[in-house]
């Protein structure tokens, strides 16, 4: 594979295309498009985003300390991008793309998007001051999810809400999967085909019995040593050991 070697950039893709609202008291609330975000830390559940200081969106979220992360869909794209292009200052992003702000659970001022499928509502706890962007470090402090996409265990299928991400300079639909986390390690299925998961209660019932087997052996085979040539036929029948006249055994 030959190469070009290229001066340093960003060239980290693809990204979650996401809009970002937030919101002073008493004014209209504004959204701004971003893919410079990520999940930095899990416990405490924490995101990042960085946005330049220039923006209409940059100097509310610094006063305020809060925003919200709404996850965005194909049929979300037009707006995604609209937010991306044009000003606060200038128009009403809400009136203009006719998203619905509506009230957070756990912010004063920055609304969730209604039609975004996943709100995550954000508190600033630090500000980076890196560069062309500064970086709002945040924690997590509430979740909403769209039940439309809850299965009918309650489990919520994210990856069916059509989310976009953002490469290079296009927004791009999620392709076919091609794998699940673990796939590599488990155990195959003939043809090469991933393994079906387990779940967790099947898992601890299957560690249990094989624990329950290793437990009788080990009983059977002292039990033999002990009564060796005294009825040892009479132990734990384990598979292998055979039984050619069929004589019923003690675990049966």
């Amino acid at each position: 594979m030959k190469k070009q070697h290229w001066r340093a950039g960003n060239m980290l893709y693809p990204l979650p295309a996401v809009m970002v609202s937030c919101a002073r008291e008493g004014e209209k609330p504004n959204i701004i498009t971003a893919a410079w975000v990520g999940t930095i830390c899990s416990d405490p559940a924490m995101v990042s985003v960085s946005i330049r200081p220039e923006r209409y969106s940059y100097q509310i979220i610094r006063e305020t300390g809060e925003f919200v992360i709404n996850l965005t869909t194909k049929e979300l794209a037009y707006a995604t991008d609209y937010c991306g292009v044009r000003s606060g200052r200038d128009v009403d992003k809400f009136l203009e793309t006719g998203l619905t702000a509506e009230k957070a659970q756990h912010l004063k001022y920055a609304p969730v998007i209604g039609e975004s499928p996943v709100n995550i509502e954000c508190r600033v706890t630090e500000v980076k001051e890196l560069g062309s962007h500064h970086m709002f470090l945040a924690e997590v402090l509430g979740v909403s999810v769209d039940e439309a996409y809850l299965n009918e265990k309650g489990r919520f299928e994210l990856n069916r809400t059509g989310l976009i991400a953002y490469s290079h300079g296009a927004y791009l639909t999620l392709g076919d999967s091609c794998g699940s986390f673990g796939y590599s390690v488990r155990k195959k299925r003939p043809g090469n085909a991933e393994a079906p998961r387990s779940t967790e209660k099947e898992s601890r019932k299957r560690n249990e019995k094989e624990r329950n087997f290793d437990r009788d052996a080990r009983r059977g085979q002292e039990h033999n040593r002990r009564h060796s040539g005294k009825g040892a036929g009479k132990g734990l029948h384990r598979r292998g050991s055979g039984n050619p006249k069929g004589r019923r055994t003690s675990s049966q």
